[in-house]
């Protein structure tokens, strides 16, 4: 008899992720095997081999006709599970796909979009350097720092190329299901077949990719957001994660791993490189980087020699002769669409908030439509005529009367992207709308109307930070942004790095050719540094400010973050506990040790809970974990290392 520990993917014990079963046969590591627990079957991976306990054990009932999982995923699913204190279980389910003993019709690969390009591709200097720079390296992580249009891609197709041909694989993230369709464009005019897995796909779709790639022998190029790191791939040579600056690749439900720091560790175990792609990288990765001594690879100059910088007007918001045309989009934007649809050309709109309008409230008494269940302001969506809470999604009518006063005096404050749509439409009833955000239904999303997009045959992309990166529109010779300081207020030590990221993402759209392009940012705070340094794109100046403010601060990278929240059906309930664990801590943790708070969680009210947080810094991350220790088993959840505090 053979004895293994099996983790099954359901937690079935809270303190123990494996349990031992007794197979008549040999059997690999990685095998997903079907095993009873007490009267149920339940699917679990065979982890490791186990000596005879001293107490019977049940046998293993069979496996899957799949062949096993790679070692080096079992041992980063492994590492997920103690680096973040998540139980196995839970990594599992993240790492394996949904129906996973389910049988499936195989289907052929995905073809590609465009005919292979046979011509050998010409470099920049700067693209030449990185490919040689990458190529140098045996394995880890390189920091690829290049400007918007200095043709990072390009960079990530040759090295992409370099693993295949040495018989190894490709995993290339993006931050975005939108930006899938562009990447997978580019990739395809090199590649026979390419490998694409997202939440989009149905339960079989993806679950037919993932089985592709476990059963085949031959070197695969996968592309996708943060779950496709995940992909069983044989032999692993480069992961690309491309605008690796973005928050969607830390994954804020359990868990709460960082793609790039999984990925880190998913490539030391294949002695694989890692490529981190970004023209705005965080602050934190490029002083690690820098500290660590890690290779950091500038591309300064754009991909294309005739390359015209755009032309950039920052307009005042709180000067009103800026607005006379309209309220909320400035005499110079207007001008300047004009101008670019005379010519045939395309333009950008871009602005951080969903929805028609942000507040509605009676003129008369000041009653304002709230969330019941949530204490935020209920949201205007004035295309299905509803207000709908953007945190637990209630819907509810739009009031014809105060039902405080009885007044009809309702009105509508704020902007978001459907009331831009609306104004826009009636400032340009003849041009091609189209809005992306997070209410476009999937099948008009940015993905799918990605040639539509392209080939010019939408005039003006209104919409959120889906539209701000790595989209590359060769008819694009306008951008505008809305209100460029709307993140700014928000009360989190990112606010800044956040509100120069998109800027200086979103004006990196334009300037990529011979074109002359313009771009027009409105603010409330034209003289912010975040404003100017992303206007300017200043990298550098803005790094340096930061990083003193972070130091000065205690913020990270000088530090560890570790975010406690509770949620507890009564207020008094929940700033009572919290209280009580903060005492606890502050008398348990080491003199290094902050513990703030505790405070209202900035959505205090979510679902009928009342939330409060306390945040814990510490230059030691052992430090945190173990105050861990004291957290009650309920109404508690932690964050390691979050991305943000809100």
């Amino acid at each position: 008899m053979y004895y293994y520990e099996v983790a099954p993917t359901t937690i079935v014990r809270s303190d123990s992720p494996s349990l031992t079963y007794m197979s008549k046969e040999p059997l690999p590591i990685g095998s997903v095997a079907i095993i009873p627990v007490g009267k149920r079957e339940l699917i679990g991976v065979v982890i490791k081999s186990s000596p005879k306990p001293d107490y019977d054990v049940r046998e293993i009932n069979g496996l899957l006709d799949i062949p096993p999982l790679p070692k080096e995923l079992i041992a980063t699913a492994l590492w997920m599970s103690e680096y973040y204190l998540t139980h196995l279980s839970t990594v599992l389910q993240t790492i394996l796909p949904r129906g996973v003993n389910k049988k499936r019709r195989i289907t052929p690969h995905l073809k590609p979009t465009h005919k292979r390009d046979r011509t050998k591709n010409v470099f920049t200097e700067s693209q030449q350097r990185a490919i040689d720079q990458i190529s140098a390296l045996d394995s880890g992580t390189a920091l690829l720092h290049g400007v918007t249009g200095s043709g990072k891609t390009l960079v990530y197709i040759e090295s992409a190329k370099a693993a295949v041909a040495d018989n190894q694989s490709a995993i290339i993230l993006v931050p975005e299901i939108a930006l899938t369709s562009q990447l997978v464009a580019e990739f395809s005019k090199h590649f026979e077949s390419i490998k694409l897995t997202h939440s989009r796909q149905t339960e079989a779709e993806r679950h037919i990719v993932w089985e592709d790639i476990l059963r085949s022998s031959e070197p695969q190029v996968v592309i996708g957001p943060r779950s496709a790191l995940f992909m069983p791939v044989r032999n692993l040579g480069l992961i690309v994660i491309d605008e690796f600056h973005e928050p969607s690749f830390k994954q804020e439900q359990a868990p709460k791993y960082s793609a790039l720091r999984t990925a880190s560790i998913l490539a030391k175990q294949h002695s694989a490189k890692v490529i981190l792609g970004s023209a705005t990288p965080n602050i934190s990765d490029y002083y690690l980087a820098e500290k660590s001594n890690s290779p950091i690879i500038s591309m300064v100059t754009p991909a294309r020699s005739d390359t015209i910088p755009p032309q950039i007007q920052l307009i005042d918001m709180t000067k009103r002769n800026n607005f006379t045309s309209h309220p909320f989009i400035s005499n110079s934007l207007i001008e300047e669409l004009e101008k670019t649809f005379a010519a045939g050309s395309q333009a950008l709109i871009f602005h951080n908030r969903r929805g028609s309008a942000s507040t509605t409230l009676c003129e008369n008494c000041g009653w304002q439509a709230g969330c019941p269940r949530c204490f935020v302001p209920l949201t205007l969506h004035s295309d299905s005529h509803h207000l709908r809470c953007h945190i637990c999604n209630l819907t509810s009518d739009v009031p014809t009367s105060c039902p405080s006063c009885h007044h009809a005096d309702i009105i509508h404050k704020g902007v978001g992207t459907k009331r831009i749509e609306a104004e826009l439409r009636k400032l340009f009833p003849k041009q091609t709308l189209a809005r992306f955000d997070g209410d476009t239904e999937s099948n008009a999303s940015l993905d799918q109307r990605y040639t539509e997009l392209y080939d010019g045959s939408i005039d003006l992309i209104i919409g959120t930070q889906v539209i701000a990166k790595g989209l590359d529109l060769p008819h694009l010779r306008t951008v505008g942004v809305i209100q460029a300081d709307a993140g700014l207020s928000l009360p989190d030590f990112t606010a800044p790095e956040r509100t120069f990221q998109l800027l200086a993402q979103v004006i990196g759209r334009v300037g990529r050719s011979n074109h002359q392009t313009q771009v027009v940012v409105q603010s409330f705070q034209p003289d912010h540094p975040a404003i100017k340094d992303g206007l300017s794109r200043d990298y550098r100046a803005f790094y340096d400010r930061t990083i003193a403010l972070r130091k000065h601060t205690n913020f990270p990278p000088f530090c560890h973050l570790l975010k406690l929240t509770c949620a507890y059906k009564t207020e008094a309930a929940a700033i009572k506990n919290a209280r009580e664990l903060t005492d606890i801590l502050k008398n348990s943790a080491p003199d290094q040790v902050q513990v703030l708070g505790p405070t209202p969680a900035f959505y205090e009210r979510v679902r009928d809970t009342y939330r409060w947080q306390i945040v814990v810094k510490s230059p030691r991350r052992q430090d945190l974990v173990d105050l861990l220790s004291y957290l009650p088993k309920k109404y508690w959840q932690f964050e390691l290392d979050p991305m943000s505090l809100l």
